[in-house]
């Protein structure tokens, strides 16, 4: 069961100006000063899959990350490499990756990020969950996906990258600086460029390994009655 937190950790940890993905234009290289360099590809890696290195051991499941690196998903038997390195852990949530407060508060600012408690720890979200529409008397959703909230402005840190950037428009802003029709044309341009931000930082479904092909239950037919009509009653 998860429980909503009222209470806002507010710790602004200023990184040096430093780029975070390389190949980008002036712009983004802009607004990546913020954050630091290893944000972005910890929101697009891909968790608690099986490791390459460790197939064979017991614990090979690949859901810790190293700051330092930035190489990708990590088992527990891959920290032996990266002994004194900054690693975190990532955990899983409804099929959704998070990591608890006390481990990113560390290293990043998550003020405005809407978080929960699980298993009597807090946690946030890295990325988007999607929600179809907000329940009914909703007043308070995410700036960028519109997910319904307390008194927060993000659901996740994926949405506070893109809600906090320089071009970006919110639905509410721009409903109330335009008219309908302008509102319209301008809706599908931001969403646009949300959409096409949060797909970039969303990491891609992980391919099914071989355990998964030896677990996956095979899907029954479906029953057929036997016919009547040849049926003969003799007394």
């Amino acid at each position: 069961m998860i429980h909503i937190d009222q209470e806002t950790t507010v710790r602004e940890i200023k990184p040096k100006g430093r780029r975070i993905m390389g190949g980008g234009g002036p712009e983004d290289d802009k607004e990546d000063v913020k954050w630091p360099p290893w944000l972005r590809p910890l929101l697009q890696t891909s968790f608690f899959v099986q490791c390459k290195l460790h197939a064979d051991a017991h614990r090979s499941e690949c859901n810790m990350y190293c700051l330092d690196c930035m190489n990708g998903a990590l088992c527990s038997l891959c920290l032996a490499y990266h002994k004194d390195h900054r690693a975190i852990q990532i955990r899983r949530s409804s099929y959704h990756d998070v990591i608890r407060v006390s481990e990113i508060q560390k290293f990043l600012d998550i003020s405005g990020i809407q978080t929960y408690i699980i298993n009597s720890a807090r946690i946030v979200f890295l990325n988007e969950r999607p929600q179809p529409r907000p329940g009914k008397g909703v007043t308070n959703t995410c700036q960028v996906c519109e997910r319904s909230l307390d008194s927060f402005s993000f659901c996740s840190l994926g949405c506070k990258i893109v809600g906090t950037s320089k071009n970006f428009i919110s639905k509410k802003k721009m409903c109330k600086e335009t008219d309908g029709s302008d509102a319209e044309s301008l809706n599908g341009v931001s969403n646009g460029r949300t959409k096409s931000k949060l797909q970039s930082l969303t990491p891609s479904t992980p391919p099914p390994t071989a355990m998964n092909y030896r677990t996956a239950k095979r899907r029954k037919g479906v029953p057929h009655r036997a016919p009547m009509g040849g049926l003969i009653i003799e007394y």
